[in-house]
């Protein structure tokens, strides 16, 4: 039993290229620092004591920006290549996320944070399309697994030191977060090869989708756009409204809710890699499915939350939640890639982001108005209707994968 596991876990992490591990590499320095983000609404309230509607509205500009920036970061890797769009946008994001430490009222808050995420977020598209240009369609989705394993990583490291950070000032919070960005820039232009030509139209052989010139045209990958939007609505509430449950209602400490986030982090890199293997091993045909599946339980993961106020049901909840997320992120990127060719992937790929980014506008305001309004209870229940009607679009996209694939044999 365990050379077994052992050998599943061995099989996994063998054959990825060199530049993929360099990938999770910088990735990992990066999101070593990411503390900003999942302490913001608390830092908001806690510290510049911004009201929840307030700070719902600046996580909703957060997601503002981030939806900007995943579209010009789409376009720019098709026009220009994802090796300068990668290293600008780490560079200069870096910079003004030191600066956002010292925007104190809301309007230049709001405005500070709004030309961060655009320029971070730039970097969405630009790393998925070179991981997608390192990696063969048959380790893709291990690669994409591996760049998630390295972002949770970092995570788990960032989230636990963050809440210690913002123990004592949480100004700390942007420095960390602002000089990992930076180290890693100078990292990923040291080390990373750059591609013969900077696009991802170079040297791989995948076969487009018949008749597809445009992701802005391809019906079935934009009810999966759809679908995704839903399920992150719901996937984004652990960092904004989940934090803020925990210290209102449950009365967590800072360090605690550190310590379940780290949770989440530490789950992805200890189990997704094996995970993803073993099922795209098993299901490989049924990766859409796996992927509502996933959706499935990031909805039941809410549903505990209701159940109750004891602390054991909110670490059970993030474990339903982070089990759903591993079934379900990497074969995202794995399909939209898939539905894309070299000539047009970041642009399917920017869609796929802006997905997320759309979610992350909506989701805070949306949350703290529920929760303003009606109450956390009313807020899970709602995200969790979210979460199985994304589940239920993703069961209806995979079986029209499926008749078009029998009407073409």
């Amino acid at each position: 039993m365990i050379g077994r596991s052992l050998r599943l876990y061995r099989d996994a992490y063998r054959g990825l290229p060199a530049p993929v591990w360099l990938l999770g590499g910088v990735m990992l320095i990066n999101r070593s620092g990411t503390m900003v983000l999942p302490y913001l609404t608390l830092y908001l309230t806690q510290h510049l004591h911004y009201s929840v509607t307030e700070a719902g509205l600046v996580m909703a500009v957060y997601g503002a920006g981030a939806l900007v920036g995943t579209f010009l970061g789409g376009r720019l890797s098709d026009q220009f290549g994802f090796y300068p769009v990668q290293f600008l946008s780490l560079l200069v994001s870096g910079f003004f996320l030191i600066f956002l430490q010292f925007a104190q009222d809301f309007y230049t808050m709001c405005g500070v944070v709004f030309v961060y995420t655009l320029l971070g977020d730039a970097f969405r598209p630009a790393v998925s399309s070179a991981v997608a240009y390192y990696s063969v369609p048959e380790n893709r989705t291990r690669a994409y697994s591996l760049n998630r394993l390295a972002i949770n990583l970092g995570w788990s490291l960032g989230g636990g030191l963050g809440g210690y950070l913002a123990g004592i000032d949480y100004r700390l919070l942007f420095w960390v977060d602002g000089l990992t960005c930076i180290v890693a820039a100078i990292v990923l232009r040291a080390y990373l090869p750059v591609p013969v030509r900077p696009g991802p139209t170079v040297g791989k052989t995948d076969a487009p989708i018949a008749g597809i010139r445009s992701a802005y045209r391809d019906r079935l990958f934009l009810i999966f756009v759809g679908a995704t939007i839903l399920f992150a609505i719901g996937f984004w509430q652990l960092f904004g409204m989940i934090p803020l449950y925990f210290k209102q209602v449950l009365h967590l400490k800072e360090t605690q809710i550190g310590l379940l986030m780290t949770m989440n982090g530490l789950m992805i890199v200890f189990i997704e890699m094996a995970l993803v293997y073993a099922v795209e091993k098993r299901y490989a045909h049924l990766k859409v499915g796996i992927i509502g599946f996933g959706a499935l339980l990031v909805g039941l993961s809410y549903l505990l939350l209701n159940t109750g106020l004891w602390p054991v049901l909110a670490i059970f909840a993030v474990f339903i939640n982070t089990f759903g997320e591993m079934l379900a992120m990497p074969f995202m990127q794995s399909f939209t890639v898939e539905r894309a060719n070299p000539q047009n992937r970041g642009q399917y790929l920017a869609l796929y982001s802006m997905a997320y980014a759309v979610a992350q506008i909506t989701a805070p305001a949306f949350g703290s108005q529920i929760v303003a309004w009606a109450g956390f209870p009313t807020l899970w229940v709602v995200v969790m209707g979210f979460c199985l009607t994304s589940a239920v679009l993703f069961w209806w996209i995979a079986a029209q994968e499926k008749k078009t694939a029998l009407v073409g044999n």
